[in-house]
């Protein structure tokens, strides 16, 4: 989005992105003839920035109304009544849309950050892959974002920053997350009709290992075979963080779901573990951006600043190009809804 932004007033924007595709935690992976988002789960309309969003990629059909209702494990009651949208093409279908048009180099990853004489800054730029692009770049501005833990890596050691702004980063904190994808032999879609399976998605609030476990297929109404995506408790993932095989970490998160719910759920035909190390931010701070007042411009940006997650994200990418428009030449900045239009 802050690229976005700052591309549509006239600036020359380059992406640094250290996976193969467009998206972070709006993840989907493909396994097994089908997919699976492993990442966020929906998207649902929690403040106006979302709203818009969820609206034109409806209209452009690629986004469809999935479920209502999130049921909480042991009560009869839905955990709410809200609209909850998908992609029949995966949640990424939603960072490759915003992606549009952008010049993103994948496979790259920020190593150093160094401020020049002529009050630029050189990126050192650590390749993960093959790709045409340079290991190194020259910018005028730079918007870091990614997890804040992330960003006090990167810049804790880098010169011109204050230790007021170091702190800021360091003082926030994310829960973690396991996520489980799993398939099921095709049969099963009988055992789930038989069974009058009368919810898509639901949360647990008060279990040690599971958040939440979605009937994933049902996104989807070509998948062949029944497919769940289970997600852990931050209790249970902070146990596997440092863990180089997650296979048993996936296996007793699975066990839980046939405990809970149905027997069959802790043997699938195969499973995917992912670990999520920041998933879900839990003290963001009070401010839309972070910000560098020495040159060259600095600015942080993410779903840890104001919190409120996506929306708060989209907010940060927005308020983070009006801050570094204002440090270099004050160009007119078009507003959300006609940078989501022009895609």
């Amino acid at each position: 989005i802050c690229a976005q932004h700052l591309r549509q007033a006239g600036y020359s924007v380059v992406v640094i992105e250290k996976s193969r595709g467009a998206g972070g935690r709006v993840a989907t992976r493909r396994l097994h003839n089908t997919r699976a988002d492993h990442g966020i789960r929906y998207l649902e309309p929690q403040g106006e920035m979302v709203q818009q969003l969820i609206e034109i990629m409806c209209d452009r059909n690629l986004l469809q109304l999935w479920t209502e209702t999130v049921s909480d494990f042991g009560s009869k009651s839905s955990h709410s009544l809200l609209n909850r949208y998908v992609s029949a093409a995966g949640m990424n279908s939603i960072g490759k849309f915003l992606a549009t048009h952008l010049e993103i180099w994948f496979s790259r990853r920020v190593i150093a950050l160094t401020p020049t004489n002529s009050k630029t800054w050189h990126l050192t730029l650590e390749v993960l892959g093959d790709s045409e692009h340079p290991a190194e770049l020259t910018a005028a501005a730079v918007v870091v974002a990614i997890p804040a833990p992330q960003a006090l890596m990167l810049l804790t050691t880098t010169k011109g920053l204050t230790s007021e702004f170091i702190d800021k980063l360091r003082s926030v904190e994310y829960d973690p997350c396991i996520t489980v994808m799993a398939g099921y032999s095709p049969e099963r879609h009988q055992d789930l009709a038989t069974q009058d399976l009368e919810w898509k998605a639901i949360s647990f609030p008060n279990d040690s290992y599971l958040a939440w476990i979605g009937l994933d297929s049902s996104k989807r109404q070509e998948s062949q075979q029944p497919v769940f995506v289970v997600q852990s408790s931050a209790s249970f993932a902070e146990n596997y963080l440092e863990v180089p095989d997650l296979q048993q970490a996936g296996k007793q998160l699975l066990e839980r779901a046939g405990e809970h719910l149905m027997p069959w759920l802790s043997t699938p035909e195969w499973l995917q573990v992912h670990r999520w190390r920041y998933a879900f931010c839990q003290n963001p701070l009070p401010v839309s951006c972070l910000t560098s007042t020495n040159p060259p411009p600095l600015v942080c940006a993410g779903d840890w600043c104001n919190g409120n997650q996506i929306e708060g994200a989209l907010n940060s990418g927005v308020a983070a190009a009006s801050w570094v428009n204002s440090t270099i030449a004050n160009n007119p900045l078009p507003n959300f809804n006609f940078i989501l239009r022009s895609l």
